[in-house]
């Protein structure tokens, strides 16, 4: 029986492919063996899909069935491990980004806590192909939704429209990550989020 894979936003036409349906405990067996052989102090480099599907009691074509390659697998176990985002409240523009930057600032402090996804991290960037897909994938995604959110505050005047939509991210988004990622004695507590979300609004607030 044919089974198509689900459409992505402005991606090409879906792939029919011929076999069993996609199987949610297949798929997470693969992931959670990808997280041991990482735990284990495997590196990426010595990841090969043989080795994943051993792991996971699978056969290499379940693998290649759900994902292209290692670099598209590697990125959702990333996403597995990483904390999820939620919705954002939708009240106002400040509220979207003071949820946007809590969400950075609990990502960050995983990073920080997190051996293994600290571990991934640090040797994602040295491979190009995979760095870039999880910056289209993960990274991307995430700042068009707070250029989005940019953009309505400027519409809605509660934003100066003199100053580059991609300048005002980087203003909100740097304070939390340079406490996040740079500052090992910085770290953000609870409602820094809000702190900065209000200091960076009051220098760059429409006219009233």
């Amino acid at each position: 029986m044919a089974h198509a894979e689900p459409p992505t936003a402005g991606g090409p036409t879906p792939v029919v492919r011929r076999g069993r349906p996609r199987s949610e405990a297949a798929e997470r067996s693969i992931v959670e063996a990808v997280m041991s052989l990482l735990e284990e102090g495997l590196p990426l480099s010595e990841l090969s899909v043989d080795r994943i599907a051993r792991t996971a009691g699978v056969g290499k074509a379940t693998v290649y069935r759900r994902w292209e390659g290692k670099e598209a697998l590697f990125v959702d176990v990333v996403r597995s491990i990483e904390p999820v985002d939620p919705p954002l409240p939708g009240t106002s523009v400040r509220d979207d980004l003071v949820a946007m930057l809590e969400t950075v600032r609990r990502r960050g402090l995983a990073k920080r806590d997190s051996a293994l996804l600290h571990n991934v991290f640090a040797q994602m960037q040295s491979y190009p192909r995979l760095w870039d897909m999880y910056h289209r994938t993960s990274l991307a995604p995430r700042r068009r939704q707070m250029d989005e959110v940019l953009r309505r505050g400027v519409e809605m005047g509660e934003i100066r429209d003199d100053i580059d939509v991609d300048l005002l991210g980087d203003l909100f988004l740097g304070p939390m990550l340079v406490r996040t990622v740079l500052r090992r004695d910085g770290t953000p507590g609870e409602g820094s989020a809000e702190q900065i979300v209000d200091a960076v609004l009051a220098g760059v607030r429409g006219p009233v």
